[in-house]
């Protein structure tokens, strides 16, 4: 019987927490330690019993993984220094604060022949996996529309940085979107897009629309509000998040030359049997099939276990995917400033 993986929590906020909790419960890790610099907080932790320690020079030498949850701006440095250590590295998004930082922790890892991923556990949900099967049964991807809008509540904007220039829904939120969009439909070369912040009048924007050009030909569009009402968004579909209620329906939808998709709820058109699926024959409607629900982060880390021992895994996010979504969201920023297409930026 293979023994737990020896791993780290780095970093205690609320998605360090997250961690932390899967770690406990899952039988294939053990927690090792948790690093958190700041002594009120190591404290409060230590008296729940958790393995808490000041650095990552305390953390016990047998550990053979890390899960990195600090501030953005610490992720390169602290991810280079659990590379050093030999240590397979699972990293938040955004991979680092800047995209050179991304670049050289990407060779890094490179070098070293260790497993550096990147934290977008939507991609562990059962439906992804078969969607990916479903996408290929549409003769062929065309067009792609994405909506996420959800109504912020209003206390939401007490903390003054969340009115501020990057703390938008492009930051905050489309990350999340653009890397569900290269899992499924893959990689996109070109954007365009407009912004606007007349429904909230804060600083940053409050609603975003962006055009994506696929590597494969196919395009889309993508429609993101933080103050606009309605059921679309992954969240409201899935009840991944129980701070965010559900609301049902599609916020994803595929077309092809031989059928649709919704997702995640996987109802697909196509053909009736014996006609064409073009626009004067109706079309045949089949329901999606159920799913388990289950939580993301943990089957992440599941899969990241994996990884770490030295299994193949082509569903988790690797460092090479997150940079390629910050690729993709600087070429969206700069698009919102110059009002031109921009080409997304290889590697």
């Amino acid at each position: 019987m293979t023994s737990p993986l020896p791993l780290c929590v780095i970093g205690a906020g609320s998605i360090g927490m997250r961690h932390i909790e899967c770690a406990l419960a899952f039988d294939g890790v053990t927690l090792a330690a948790v690093v958190e610099p700041h002594a009120r907080r190591r404290k409060e932790l230590a008296a729940t019993g958790l393995p808490v320690v000041a650095d990552l020079d305390a953390v016990p030498v047998e550990t053979a993984a890390a899960i990195i949850a600090t501030p953005t701006q610490n992720h390169a440095k602290v991810a280079t220094d659990c590379l050093d250590r030999g240590w397979a590295v699972l990293v938040e998004k955004p991979l680092t604060h800047s995209l050179s930082d991304a670049v050289r922790l990407c060779g890094h890892a490179a070098a070293l022949n260790l497993p550096l991923l990147t934290g977008h556990h939507r991609r562990c949900h059962p439906f992804v996996t078969e969607a990916r099967a479903q996408i290929e049964t549409l003769g062929g991807l065309i067009a792609i529309q994405g909506i996420w809008c959800l109504r912020k509540h209003d206390s939401y904007y007490d903390a003054p940085w969340r009115t501020k220039a990057g703390a938008g829904p492009i930051m905050t939120n489309l990350s999340h979107e653009i890397d569900l969009l290269h899992c499924l439909a893959g990689p996109i070369s070109e954007v365009s897009t407009m912004t606007s912040n007349a429904a909230r009048g804060h600083e940053v924007e409050d609603t975003t629309a962006v055009s994506l050009r696929f590597e494969s030909g196919a395009i889309g569009n993508f429609l993101m509000s933080e103050a606009a009402v309605s059921p679309w968004a992954f969240e409201a579909a899935t009840g991944e998040n129980p701070a965010i209620a559900v609301r049902g329906d599609d916020p994803l939808r595929f077309m092809g030359a031989s059928g649709a998709m919704g997702f995640p709820s996987l109802q697909t058109w196509g053909a009736t049997p014996g006609s064409p699926p073009d626009w004067q024959h109706p079309l045949a409607h089949h329901a999606g099939p159920d799913f388990n629900r289950v939580d993301g982060i943990a089957t992440q880390l599941d899969r990241f276990a994996g990884v770490a021992r030295g299994a193949r895994d082509d569903l988790l996010a690797t460092g090479d995917d997150g940079l390629r979504c910050m690729l993709v969201l600087d070429a969206i920023q700069k698009a919102a400033s110059s009002g031109r297409t921009e080409t997304v930026q290889s590697r």
